[in-house]
């Protein structure tokens, strides 16, 4: 018992080990919604096509943040119709898939949690934008709250020592992260009010309207 309470203690007292719990642990979650996904040629074309356009929109980028983070023209849109369209399981296969392909394409690497915590968790999150499939502007703002979560945790944790002097980690990494998440937010929530989303998802159905 008393080695139980060493243990705990001891996590208590390092940050990343709690971010790499909190992580494994998120990973479960949606591991229990993926595995209950079965693929079949439209869901595989569908997944791919959202990839393709994530990784394109991606690469016209109105900023880049010196440590992470890019401000694009609606890079997220594909990743939120696709949960929209297949619910939150989908969205977290895909997100975790591109997660990968943005590691690949543009990484800044600290730590292993800290990778978890900016590359596959964050663009995972995304698929919570799928248990608000008739919302799509509330499912948008769900999705990139969770992403800003992912990349918040990593910013107190593994980028403290980028504050400023006198200026808290919990700060630095709430400023810096809603710096460019809040615009790009913006711009995909001005996407998704002047394109026919629920249109759009429905088309991906099978079932226009």
């Amino acid at each position: 018992m008393e080695k139980l309470v060493s243990n705990l203690s001891t996590l208590g007292g390092n940050p990343s080990s709690i971010a790499a719990l909190i992580g494994l642990i998120a990973f479960i979650l949606a591991y229990f919604y993926i595995k209950k996904i079965s693929l079949n040629t439209r869901l595989v074309v569908h997944i791919g096509l959202a990839l393709a356009l994530t990784v394109i929109l991606h690469t016209f980028r109105l900023y880049h943040m010196p440590q992470g983070g890019s401000i694009t023209f609606g890079a997220m849109v594909p990743l939120l119709l696709i949960s929209f369209r297949y619910g939150p399981g989908v969205g977290y296969l895909t997100g975790f898939v591109y997660g990968f392909f943005d590691l690949l394409h543009d990484p800044y690497i600290l730590h292993p949690i800290q990778v978890l915590f900016d590359y596959p968790l964050p663009f995972m999150a995304l698929g919570l934008a799928g248990y608000f499939q008739n919302k799509p502007l509330v499912g948008a703002i769900a999705g990139v709250l969770g992403r800003f979560v992912c990349h918040f945790i990593s910013g107190v944790v593994f980028f403290a020592s980028y504050a400023p002097a006198g200026v808290s980690p919990y700060w630095y990494s709430l400023i810096f992260n809603a710096t460019y998440l809040v615009p790009e937010l913006v711009i995909c929530l001005l996407i998704l009010k002047v394109l026919p989303a629920t249109r759009l998802v429905s088309f991906m159905a099978g079932q226009p309207k």
